[in-house]
């Protein structure tokens, strides 16, 4: 045990197979290099689960509220996102990113998963003119040192083991980071973030790429930037059409299926860094094949967004849904009692002083 650390014991969640529990060493803190490294899940073959609760520490707070709610069920993926307003909270310089740095510290078996834009001006509608733009001045190397900047930061926070969900949803229209204007670019431009990330001293970050589920503005398959820069498979997927339903969502070109099988004939493990209820409202039966989705093929881990119209937690429009994710998942039943309704915690571009360091 290094750095005074002391043995634990946690339980990791009710599944269809069983039990599972962990057992693992808290370390106090220390120097960079004696920060733990998580467990990994694709050696063990666990699934680590995750709630995506708010950007900042109020999240950290919620997990726990989140927890006992489940009973005592622990939640090893912290999930969060970096704001894609400006390029230096893309850098790191959020101030938040210490309080999720430090969540991940204490314990070995925790999994620090941070969304990363590739570009600023993230969410603000920037013409597919400008997109390619950007995208080629990226893969020319324009914007290397934002991330070198986020790795050395990362590093030094003693999260080098972060997961990195870098230029997600690529395939949609949502986002200044999208692939359709310049798919080439984009892969050219990701591999060079990848790379600069990987230079610097000490890191061991994993890099998801995970699209929106199904074809949308551009078949993801067209983005996928190579074996040698791609850790892990994600998919994003919420219960909204095109798919009416889960056997449509598994079956529709570029949909669930389609990512495990892709994600095979790759050698790569497979995530869900988003998921959750849509636009097909309060739907019990989406939540129980979804859960039984993950069950079936292990992902490293899996995050449900749990904010409305998403969530079962904090939004207390999904009754129904909310008892199967409780009763299926982890076996319980009794009250739910949701989350009083909150102000909304979907990420976005906010950069008021609590975002900034």
């Amino acid at each position: 045990m290094r750095n005074g650390g002391r043995a634990t014991c946690t339980w990791l969640g009710v599944f269809t197979a069983g039990l599972l529990v962990s057992c693992s060493v808290v370390s106090a803190p220390g120097h960079a290099a004696d920060f733990p490294a998580a467990r990994d899940p694709v050696a063990t073959g666990e699934t680590a689960l995750g709630a995506y609760l708010d950007y900042g520490p109020g999240g950290i707070r919620r997990m726990a509220e989140l927890e006992e709610w489940l009973g005592g069920t622990e939640l090893r993926v912290g999930h969060t996102y970096l704001p894609g307003d400006r390029w230096s909270n893309i850098a790191g310089k959020a101030g938040f990113l210490e309080a999720w740095a430090q969540w991940r510290r204490e314990r070995e078996d925790r999994l620090l998963v941070l969304n990363v834009p590739m570009l600023e001006r993230n969410e603000s509608r920037l013409p597919d003119g400008l997109v390619r733009a950007l995208l080629r001045r990226g893969a020319d190397g324009l914007f290397d040192h934002h991330f070198r900047a986020l790795a050395e930061r990362l590093v030094g926070m003693g999260a080098p083991d972060t997961v990195i969900v870098l230029g997600w949803e690529m395939n949609g229209s949502t986002y200044s980071h999208r692939c359709g204007p310049d798919p080439d670019a984009w892969k050219r431009y990701w591999k060079r973030i990848v790379t600069a990330m990987r230079e610097v001293p000490g890191q061991e970050f994993r890099f998801d790429f995970a699209p929106n589920r199904g074809r949308d503005a551009i078949p993801w398959t067209q983005c996928y930037p190579g074996d040698d820069v791609v850790d892990i498979v994600g998919m994003d997927s919420y219960d909204q059409p095109p798919g009416r339903t889960f056997d449509e969502q598994a079956n529709e070109p570029y949909g669930l299926r389609h990512h495990v099988e892709f994600a095979a004939a790759h050698g790569k493990p497979i995530s869900y860094p988003e998921w959750g209820l849509f636009r097909n409202g309060d739907n019990p039966e989406y939540m129980r094949r979804m859960l039984e989705w993950i069950n079936e093929h292990k992902p490293v881990y899996h995050s449900i967004s749990d904010y409305c119209p998403h969530g079962v937690w904090q939004c207390r429009a999904n009754p129904r849904s909310s008892e199967v994710f409780r009763s299926e998942l982890y076996g319980l039943t009794g009250p739910l009692e949701p989350l009083e309704p909150v102000e909304p915690t979907e990420p976005g571009e906010r950069s008021d002083e609590r975002l900034l360091g």
